[in-house]
């Protein structure tokens, strides 16, 4: 169910969170995210979130109908030129497709405890702020099979636009747990028989194929400037590096994530 409104004049109060993409918090206060692209979108409209808005250019209309008329919830569709859509939200767009919904609850550290089989598979993320890395990290968990992706509380939220579009919408199938306190997370982890691994060059460490990652496991990654803090470094229980050749001593942390989360595959007969 939806209706369709043009846009004549910007001071529409319903246009306030594509006028305001680049406020995030404000964004995060509401409970709201910004959904950009076509695939993305697509994406979007399949899943049960529930969406607010549409804002497209007027060719995307009939092409995105049928999903819009399945909907359940009543769906406002703004319909833009692009020059006026670029003028709203202050830069181009390649594709003219923009959607509003609101952030799911998101599930606690429990939760994915209690409903996932064993062996456990998660994937961790301390201090990892760049949104277009955390797509990239989502996609990759999502892409190689993890449970759930944690985050600590020191890293961007996977919600921002950027990082929503770099996943390609993967995000919108992936649990994902919010963490207060990553270092007691760990904790909570170890206690239930998981083992934390860091991702992390160490002279005591194993290498990637070294690692045993055919039990339960979660894998810890860190920042893109200074990897993990010391104090989530104390927490894990290993250190675990990808053998670099020289003069490289690091893979940026989406393309880390995607050799630790094959790697995990390929052990557990999957890869």
């Amino acid at each position: 169910m939806y209706q369709v409104q043009k846009v004549e004049s910007l001071n529409i109060p319903e246009l306030e969170p594509y006028l305001t993409l680049r406020h995030t918090e404000e964004h995060r206060r509401k409970g709201i995210f910004v959904a950009e692209g076509e695939k993305v979108v697509r994406r979007l409209l399949e899943t049960d979130y529930t969406i607010v808005s549409m804002l497209l250019t007027p060719a995307w209309l009939p092409v995105l109908e049928r999903s819009l008329q399945e909907r359940p919830e009543s769906i406002q569709v703004f319909l833009a030129e692009k020059q006026k859509m670029e003028q709203l939200t202050g830069f181009p767009f390649y594709q003219g497709v923009l959607a509003v919904a609101k952030i799911p609850r998101l599930p606690a550290l429990g939760e994915v405890l209690a409903s996932n089989p064993r062996p456990y598979f998660f994937a961790a993320i301390d201090s990892v702020l760049n949104a277009q890395n955390l797509g990239l990290v989502v996609r990759n968990c999502a892409g190689l099979g993890a449970q759930a992706l944690l985050v600590g509380e020191t890293s961007g939220r996977p919600f921002l636009r950027r990082a929503v579009r770099n996943s390609m919408g993967s995000l919108f199938w992936l649990p994902v747990v919010e963490l207060t306190d990553l270092v007691q997370s760990l904790s909570v982890l170890r206690a239930h028989g998981v083992k934390s691994w860091a991702a992390h060059p160490s002279p005591s460490g194993k290498r990637l194929s070294q690692a045993a990652f055919d039990r339960d496991c979660c894998l810890v990654f860190g920042s893109e400037g200074y990897g993990i803090s010391s104090s989530v470094l104390e927490a894990c229980d290993e250190s675990v590096a990808i053998p670099m050749h020289r003069g490289v001593d690091s893979l940026n942390v989406g393309n880390a994530t995607a050799a630790f989360l094959y790697e995990v595959n390929r052990q557990r007969g999957s890869g």
